[in-house]
């Protein structure tokens, strides 16, 4: 038995509780569990709060991509049928397209002079590309006009060798590079000196922007091309690094496309970039 006055041994019961008052235990006993329950929430509030805000940052992170697409939107082109539904054509001389070859994607563009007249109606550049047409298909004996694109002096749009021109079709604009690139053909000549219209280099960063946004291409960027030709600037199966938007003479020994519009290929890149909404 315990002496007078004494605490009870309670299992389990810590002794500092034992040697508390009564009557403070009994307040203890009646505020304690709601105390308890406040810490708990305000516990539960704060972790759930974290955990929330982390998912959110591990949700952003993710829903981030890590690398962000840009593209830009289709200029008009005009289609083929334009300019080869011509005089060939009525007398029976049209040559039919031929089967068009394809690459898995376009990562680079050539930037071409056809060295024509400049002094020409934008309305004569249907029977001017039929005239190119016929001396590739002709005198050089190539299957299709070797341009993808070619691009008047008012900004007109036209597609070239057939295949589709929302697809990577095979050209014949570079020796040694015609893979994975698209040739687009600034009809006229553009030697040191001669005014390049705004018209006509708006409308090819406005078409590089666009067929180079379909494989995620910078057109400010280099890029891999490897040669297929040793009669390019670089023998047979040597990988260059050249410009996504780069000048003929990039990749063959040439003057084309012109001093003056080399000069303004910067420009070009430039505004190609902001078109597919780059930084």
């Amino acid at each position: 038995m315990s002496p007078p006055g004494a605490t009870a041994s309670v299992p389990g019961v810590p002794l500092w509780w034992r040697r508390l008052p009564r009557p403070l235990r009994l307040v203890l006993l009646c505020v304690l569990p709601g105390l308890v329950a406040v810490l708990v929430t305000v516990l539960c509030v704060r972790g759930v709060g974290s955990d929330v805000a982390d998912q959110d940052a591990r949700g952003a992170a993710v829903l981030r991509p890590g690398v962000v697409t840009y593209s830009a939107a289709r200029p008009h082109i005009v289609p083929r049928d334009v300019w080869a539904r011509g005089d060939g054509e009525a007398n029976g001389t049209a040559r039919t397209p031929p089967v068009p070859r394809y690459d898995d994607k376009v990562v680079a563009v050539f930037v071409h002079h056809t060295d024509s007249p400049n002094t020409y109606d934008c309305a004569d550049a249907p029977r001017i590309i039929r005239y190119l047409a016929a001396g590739q298909t002709g005198n050089r004996d190539w299957d299709d006009i070797g341009y993808n694109f070619l691009v008047d002096r008012c900004g007109t749009i036209y597609e070239g060798r057939a295949g589709g021109v929302d697809r990577p079709v095979t050209g014949a604009h570079t020796q040694g590079f015609n893979h994975r690139t698209a040739g687009i053909a600034a009809l006229g000549t553009f030697t040191a000196g001669v005014p390049v219209p705004r018209a006509m280099t708006d409308a090819i960063a406005a078409l590089a922007a666009w067929k180079l946004g379909l494989a995620g291409i910078d057109p400010r960027a280099t890029v891999r091309l490897t040669s297929s030709n040793s009669l390019s600037r670089y023998r047979a199966g040597t990988t260059a690094r050249l410009p996504a938007l780069a000048g003929h003479d990039d990749g063959y020994m040439t003057t084309c496309p012109g001093a003056a519009l080399r000069a303004r290929l910067p420009e070009i890149r430039r505004t190609a970039a902001r078109l597919q909404g780059r930084p």
